[in-house]
């Protein structure tokens, strides 16, 4: 065994990934403050082959420098938008045939494992570092995603929590699970 070198890994190009069938997972950032979770986020959604992040509230949008940091080029290769008002585009989801899915701790919670083929396509929902989704947002979820956590805390970083939901629901998807 031997690490690759840069070159040896086999990759889309920019041009070309914008012709490759995305997963129907649609991801709403609500009010995510950290510009780096928000880059995070999108260097995992470009990994999992999302089809868009839509930005709402104080999320930091790609005109961040910032950002890039650790998007390092998914800002430009995974579609986004900014919306202002994170109930408005969940309703225009919703209105598109999408189940809505929060990424939160809720009273009735649902392994990431247990949404079917049938779910999708699938608005996740990812909320603040300090307060979570929204109760608003909440209250419009068809579920509530949650990871099961085996030690002291109850939380994980936002962009941490992100990527296992992403990836478990793909991997789901696609059969994998």
């Amino acid at each position: 065994m031997r690490k690759l070198r840069h070159e040896e890994i086999s990759r889309v190009s920019a041009s070309t990934i914008r012709l490759v069938p995305r997963h129907p997972i649609t991801v709403v950032l609500d009010n995510v403050r950290s510009v780096h979770n928000v880059g995070s986020i999108f260097r995992t959604s470009d990994a999992a082959l999302i089809e868009r992040i839509i930005l709402t509230g104080i999320t930091a949008t790609p005109e961040n420098p910032q950002m890039h940091k650790t998007a390092l080029g998914a800002q430009d290769t995974v579609p986004w938008e900014y919306k202002q008002n994170a109930v408005n585009s969940i309703n225009n989801l919703r209105e598109l045939g999408y189940t809505v899915a929060v990424l939160e701790l809720t009273d009735t919670p649902t392994p990431t494992t247990a949404i079917t083929r049938a779910e999708f396509p699938l608005c996740l929902v990812v909320g603040n570092e300090l307060s979570g989704v929204s109760e608003g947002l909440i209250a419009k979820a068809d579920y509530a995603l949650e990871i099961q956590q085996y030690g002291a805390k109850q939380s994980m970083n936002v962009a941490v929590a992100y990527g296992i939901a992403v990836f478990d629901l793909v991997r789901h998807l696609r059969g994998i699970l």
